[in-house]
C-alpha cells in the first residue's frame, strides 16, 4: 500500500502504516506524478480515494480521465451524490423526503430561489471542504451577502453552483455510516446529534446509539440508507445526513466516502469498519465478514474540540461551517454518564453546585423547564435575564434577574467575572441577538465556565449532571465487551 499524506501530524501517525508514504500536496499535478512513477515502477494496481475527505474526492475524475483505476465507488456515482442539484432528482426518484430545494448560480437567482422556497434557507455550494461558505440565511439581505461568498467559493471548487434547501429549524440531525458492496449493506452506525440541525456534523456531539429516536424512527433510518446506498452503487463506505422533524425524515446529504466518524463507530461497536470497507473495494463481498457482534456495545457519545481559547475576539458560536480541530469519545451504560465523560476529555467541568445563568430563545423556553426544575431539586440557584426570567417564574421556578449587557451594569458579564456563574445555557438565534450574546460566549471561554449553546446541549448536561450525583465515574478499556 503507498499512501499519500502531507497532513504535518503523518510524520508521527502513517509511517509504519503502508509500504510507503509521500508526504505531498493533494493536488492534481502531484497526484498524478506519484502514480506515473507508482505505474513505472509496476506497482500500481488501483487507488482508493474514500479515505481522504472531501479532498481526494475531488480528484476521482481527474485519475479517471488519465486511465487511474478508482478501487470502490466509481467517479459516476461520486458525482451524484456530490452534484447537489442530481442528487435532489435521485431522491425524488427514490420517493424519499428532502427539505424543499432549488439550484442557483447567481445571486440574483439565488434570491429569487430562497424566496420560493421560504425563508429561513441553507445555502450549501457543492463539492466542499469543511462545510465552508454553508450559511443560514433568514432573510433577502442575509441571503445576498452570504450566496456571492458562497457562489465564489463553488467557483474555486470547480462547480459555481448553490443549492438552496428550507433550513429545518429544531430538527434533530442523525449521521448513518454504512458499508455497501454494491449489493449488500449493513449499516455500520446510526448517530444522534446532541446539537441540533444546522451545526456542522463534525461540530456537533452525538450519541451511538440514539438516545431520544424510537426504534422504528431507527428502522426507517436504516431503511433509507440502504437503498441509497444501493442506488448510488457504492462500493465501500457510505455516510448520509439525515434530519428528523416532527417524526418526518429529510435526508440532507450523502458523502459516497469515509466520514469523520468512522473511527468512532468503529471502536463504539468493536468492529474494524474502515478495513473491511478496503477490502470490500478490492473486490470482496459483505458476506465474507461476520458483522452480526459489530452493534453498539455500550453508550458512546462524541464530542468535538475548539480552539476558541487560542483566538481572542473569536464567538464561539457553531453554525453550518465547521470549526472543530479534533474530537474524544465518551464510553458509559447511561447516556448522561458518557456525555459527562466526553466533556471531561475535551477539558469541560461539570459543576455540581453553584449558579446556572440561563437565557433563551422563546422557542425553547418550555422545553428546558424540566431541566430547570432538576437543577433546583439538586440546590443549583438559577439567574436569568428578564424575560427568561419570567417564563421560568411562571412556571414556578425560583429565579434571580440580571440585566443583559445593553441594559446596562451589573449585568451577566460583571456576575461572571467576578466567579458568580458556574454553568451557562445561552441559546439565540437572528443576527442581532446573536451579536448582542456574543460577550457571554467569549467570558465563559476566558473564564473557563461551562456553556452550552443548544437546546439539546443544554438537558444533556443535566443528565450528565445527575449521573455524576448518582454514582462515581468508573473506567472500562475499549477492548471489554
Amino acid at each position: 500500500t503507498i499512501m499519500v499524506n502531507c497532513n504535518p501530524e503523518t510524520v508521527s501517525t502513517d509511517y509504519d502504516t503502508s509500504d510507503r508514504l509521500y508526504f505531498e500536496p493533494l493536488t492534481e499535478e502531484h497526484v498524478l506524478e506519484i502514480i506515473h512513477k507508482e505505474q513505472s515502477a509496476g506497482t500500481l494496481n488501483g487507488v482508493i480515494v474514500q479515505f481522504g475527505g472531501q479532498t481526494p474526492l475531488k480528484l476521482a475524475n481527474t485519475l479517471d480521465h488519465e486511465n487511474v483505476p478508482i478501487l470502490g465507488t466509481s467517479p459516476a456515482s461520486i458525482d451524484l451524490a456530490e452534484d447537489r442539484e442530481q442528487f435532489a432528482a435521485l431522491l425524488d426518484d427514490l420517493g424519499i423526503q428532502q427539505a424543499p430545494s432549488r439550484t442557483a448560480r447567481s445571486v440574483e437567482e439565488a434570491e429569487v430561489k430562497a424566496n420560493e422556497i421560504g425563508y429561513p434557507v441553507m445555502l450549501r455550494p457543492s463539492f466542499v471542504l469543511g462545510g465552508r461558505a454553508m450559511e443560514i440565511a433568514r432573510n433577502d439581505e442575509d441571503l445576498r451577502k452570504f450566496a456571492a461568498e458562497a457562489l465564489s467559493v463553488a467557483k474555486d471548487s470547480g462547480d459555481a453552483s448553490l443549492f438552496i434547501d428550507r433550513y429545518l429549524s429544531d430538527a434533530i440531525e442523525v449521521d448513518v455510516d454504512a458499508l455497501c458492496d454494491g449489493k449488500n449493506v449493513h449499516v455500520a452506525g446510526i448517530m444522534e446529534h446532541i446539537e441540533e440541525a444546522g451545526v456542522h456534523s463534525g461540530d456537533s456531539a452525538c450519541a451511538l446509539p440514539p438516545y431520544t429516536l424510537s426504534p422504528a424512527l431507527q428502522g426507517r433510518l436504516a431503511e433509507q440508507t440502504i437503498a441509497l446506498a444501493r442506488a448510488l452503487k457504492v462500493r465501500g463506505l457510505i455516510n448520509i445526513q439525515f434530519a428528523v422533524k416532527d417524526d418526518e425524515i429529510y435526508v440532507l446529504e450523502a458523502n459516497p466516502r469515509a466520514s469523520r466518524t468512522v473511527p468512532f463507530v468503529a471502536k463504539a461497536v468493536g468492529a474494524p469498519i474502515a478495513g473491511i470497507a478496503a477490502k470490500v473495494m478490492a473486490g470482496m463481498s459483505l458476506t465474507e465478514f461476520d458483522l452480526t457482534q459489530a452493534n453498539p456495545r455500550r453508550v458512546a457519545v462524541k464530542e468535538a474540540v475548539f480552539p476558541f481559547a487560542r483566538f481572542p475576539g473569536v464567538d464561539p458560536q457553531l453554525g453550518p461551517e465547521m470549526r472543530s480541530t479534533g474530537e474524544v469519545m465518551g464510553w458509559d451504560d447511561d447516556f448522561g454518564m458518557a456525555f459527562l465523560k466526553s466533556q471531561l476529555g475535551v477539558g469541560v467541568h461539570l459543576p455540581d453546585s453553584g449558579t446556572v445563568f440561563v437565557s433563551l430563545r422563546d422557542s425553547d423556553k418550555k422545553a428546558i423547564v424540566p431541566a430547570i426544575r432538576k437543577l433546583t431539586e439538586f440546590g443549583f440557584s438559577i439567574l436569568a435575564t428578564a424575560g427568561t426570567a419570567a417564563f421560568l417564574e411562571a412556571e414556578g421556578l425560583k429565579v434571580s434577574r440580571i440585566n443583559k449587557v445593553l441594559e446596562g451594569q451589573p449585568h451577566i458579564l460583571d456576575a461572571m467575572i467576578n466567579g458568580n456563574v458556574q454553568l451557562v445555557f445561552n441559546t439565540t438565534e437572528g443576527a442581532a441577538s446573536l451579536a448582542d450574546s456574543a460577550s457571554i460566549r467569549r467570558t465563559a471561554v476566558n473564564r473557563k465556565i461551562p456553556y452550552f449553546t443548544t437546546l439539546a446541549s443544554s438537558i444533556a448536561s443535566v443528565q450528565a449532571i445527575e449521573s455524576m450525583k448518582d454514582r462515581e465515574i468508573s473506567v472500562r478499556a475499549l477492548q471489554s465487551a
